[in-house]
């Protein structure tokens, strides 16, 4: 039986991921995902990353060389009766013509179409620096052994060597070409300009120093990394300045020990003991083992086709990419307890209810107000400022609420004033909780839902009317409000269940489960363009209109059933957050429900790896969720306050290159790509009654979101697994398509 394979990848469900990093972004608010060497991900120490050009990630270790699919990392086996100089692989390179260059303890391999190739010129030599200039030519540099070290250069089939003399020193650790087609070397105890021109050593004033690591920076000038020191020299117009950068304070004295520079200009610093420093133009910050680092020592540095960052480190690898849904918490300035009420005002600041504080977010800024000042509060930096005011109350705070002259409400315990040219003016006093809710009517006036207090109406701050809760007008709390844009009056959604329509000092309707209201209590109230209102339930999204009620529920398409908050953008998208992931769909399906509600709808899902942090329960006060004047959606998440920015989601449309990695007949392997081979016409024995082909599809920004469409000569199926499918194929040729 022949089997002809033909390989096409698509991403059914559209993955939410990224095409390079938010230069805007701390490293913390990075998706970040960390595979560790003493979990079994590979054999020993990670030294070096590369990406061919098929998609794989190649991982060097001191056991070996790995191919890596985004989930499994397999051992890759050299063609039968040859091997690599050594096991222990120092180095990795892919060049312009796709070729794999594999650096050794013992010397240099090269690997393309199936095809090793040694290089005796260097064999025996430690290789710990690889790099191909402008020209396309291969430099190799050798290092720490007792004979005179090389540096060597590949082009095409001629190897020719310098140093036999030698008069290069001890070895060539680091190689780099600047900007301008320099090439840079380091040795003990300095550097040398290789090229163009004749070579010129220049030495440093501790000849013990042994440079690690070369980056040109935004001036043109060349920064220079050593372990022995914390700081960063820098070279320009033949000086040498050894102390130009100090490195940030961090657990431990960070030594800088590699470096990368991203493709938005984004200098990354792998230290030797102290994880990973992100620089930014604001500022440095830094993410090490205690943050999650798979490991303190950063060996390498790398970033792939999709813009995702790689960083192997003495415990394993890691990945940092761009999420869909970032997120400010206390490691951006927020305060510790910020993920409660959250208002986006007029004027882009949003503002976030942290409960003991006050915090506000603009332009990547935190600032934060309190009554008085904090004996252990941190110093202020350029990102995060302190304000006092005497006149803000303690806390803890309530509700936020923006009315339509400007001014920001803020509630606190019995008591509410507003904000108004960056000053607190208190108003009144009322009751001894903290609101719920606040809503504004047609007439100006304010209405406060007080816990166990009870509603309020004020008029010009002032408390002009009070309805307890427990009466019989109002048997249960109104935890949410919202007044009607048509029919003025007041939505009370009710705890623990049931929604109720004020009007007139009468609560005139009343909606519960029996009228085809979601179960549980209210957790948010909407109204939408046309005057729909939506509830946002522990049982479902509820829609009312007319009187008549519909619930959305995950019988209907939804992941999960509750639904902490709704709220619809610019471009006629409504987004659901529920403790399941932050959900997205189209304006239409849910108009298309609301006439069949017994339909389906299509639902975009966001999580955890796209960085969305979510609820068990709802937080007390309102609002949870507000739309920026820029369209942005901000809303309360774990300790945090995270944003979606609808029109510039990162969608990944690079498409993933897809390959057949392993075909099983009757329970006999006929076929691996355990070394890269290419094998396209692969012939089967007559009546094989069960196959199993093992694929992958290269998408690093999120392995797990990738979906496949197969099809085997009349049967079609769809999964998300990387590793095969099976099934009894009749006799006679088959076809399969991925």
């Amino acid at each position: 039986m022949a089997l002809g394979l033909f390989l096409a990848g698509m991403l059914l469900a559209g993955c939410p991921c990224v095409f390079a990093l938010d230069p805007a972004l701390g490293v913390s608010q990075y998706a970040h995902t960390a595979w560790r060497v003493r979990d079994g991900f590979t054999r020993g120490l990670i030294t070096s990353i590369a990406q061919t050009p098929d998609g794989y990630l190649w991982l060097g270790t001191h056991f070996g060389l790995f191919r890596f699919d985004g989930v499994r990392a397999v051992p890759w086996q050299p063609p039968t009766g040859e091997q690599l100089p050594s096991t222990l692989v120092t180095r990795l390179l892919v060049s312009r013509d796709g070729t794999l260059w594999i650096a050794t303890l013992k010397g240099l391999a090269s690997w393309k179409d199936g095809k090793l190739r040694d290089y005796p010129e260097l064999g025996g030599h430690g290789i710990p620096s690889l790099i191909e200039d402008r020209e396309g030519t291969v430099w190799a540099g050798e290092c720490c052994h007792q004979s005179p070290e090389e540096l060597c250069s590949i082009r095409g089939a001629a190897v020719q060597c310098y140093g036999k003399d030698g008069s290069l020193g001890v070895g060539a650790q680091t190689l780099y070409e600047d900007s301008k087609g320099n090439l840079w070397v380091s040795t003990a105890g300095g550097f040398w300009h290789w090229k163009p021109g004749p070579p010129k050593f220049y030495g440093l004033l501790q000849k013990t120093l042994f440079p690690q690591s070369f980056i040109e920076d935004t001036d043109g000038s060349l920064l220079i990394a050593d372990t022995e020191i914390a700081e960063i020299g820098r070279f320009s117009g033949d000086k040498f300045d050894a102390h130009a950068h100090v490195l940030p304070s961090s657990s431990q004295r960070p030594a800088a020990f590699r470096f990368l520079r991203d493709r938005d200009g984004v200098l990354w610093i792998g230290t030797e003991n102290s994880g990973l420093l992100h620089v930014r133009r604001d500022g440095t910050d830094a993410f090490e083992q205690l943050d999650g680092l798979s490991g303190s020592r950063v060996n390498a540095l790398f970033e792939d086709r999709e813009g995702n960052l790689w960083v192997a480190t003495n415990d394993g690898l890691d990945r940092f990419r761009n999420p869909a849904i970032p997120t400010w918490s206390a490691r951006e300035g927020l305060p510790l307890e910020a993920g409660g009420a959250v208002l986006a005002a007029t004027d882009g600041t949003v503002w976030v209810d942290s409960g003991k504080a006050l915090g506000t977010l603009k332009h990547g800024r935190v600032t934060i107000y309190r009554q008085r000042p904090r004996r252990d509060a941190r110093n202020p930096t350029q990102l995060v400022q302190e304000r006092t005011d005497h006149q803000l109350p303690e806390g803890p705070f309530g509700a936020l609420f923006q009315d339509h002259s400007g001014r920001l409400w803020i509630s606190s315990r019995g008591a509410i004033g507003y904000f108004k040219n960056d000053e607190f003016h208190p108003t009144s006093s009322f009751g001894t909780r903290l609101p719920y809710s606040i809503s504004e009517d047609a007439g100006g006036d304010l209405w406060l839902s007080g816990q166990q207090d009870g509603l309020f109406r004020l008029h010009n701050g002032s408390v002009v009317q009070k309805i307890p809760w427990g009466t019989q007008e109002f048997k249960a709390s109104g935890q949410r409000l919202a007044v009607d844009p048509l029919k003025g009056g007041l939505w009370m959604g009710f705890s623990p269940v049931g929604l109720g329509y004020f009007k007139d000092g009468q609560l005139r309707a009343q909606y519960s489960t029996s009228n085809g209201l979601g179960e549980g209590s209210v957790n948010d109230l909407r109204f939408d363009t046309n005057d729909t209102l939506w509830a946002a339930m522990e049982g479902g999204l509820s829609r009312v209109k007319d009187g008549h009620v519909l619930t959305l529920t995950s019988k209907n398409g939804l992941p999960c059933d509750e639904v902490h908050w709704s709220m619809e953008d610019e471009d006629q998208f409504v987004w659901l957050y529920m403790p399941c992931g932050v959900i997205r769909v189209a304006r239409s399906e849910l108009d298309a429900w609301s006439s069949d509600p017994k339909r389906q709808v299509q639902v975009t899902v966001f999580d955890a790896s796209d960085g969305v942090r979510t609820f068990a329960t709802v937080y007390n006060f309102s609002p949870p969720v507000s739309k920026a004047p820029d369209g942005k959606i901000w809303f309360g998440a774990v300790n945090g306050v995270s944003v979606i920015d609808p029109r510039h989601l990162p969608f990944n449309k690079l498409p993933p290159p897809v390959h057949i990695e392993q075909i099983t007949a009757d329970h006999n392997i006929y076929w691996q790509n355990s070394s890269g081979d290419r094998s396209a016409n692969l012939h089967l024995p007559a009546r094989i009654r069960d196959l199993e082909i093992d694929y992958t599809a290269l998408s690093f920004v999120a392995p797990e979101k990738v979906f496949f469409r197969y099809k085997l000569e009349g049967w079609t199926g769809t999964g998300q697994t990387h590793w095969g499918q099976s099934g009894t194929v009749d006799q006679g040729p088959s076809g399969y398509r991925n």
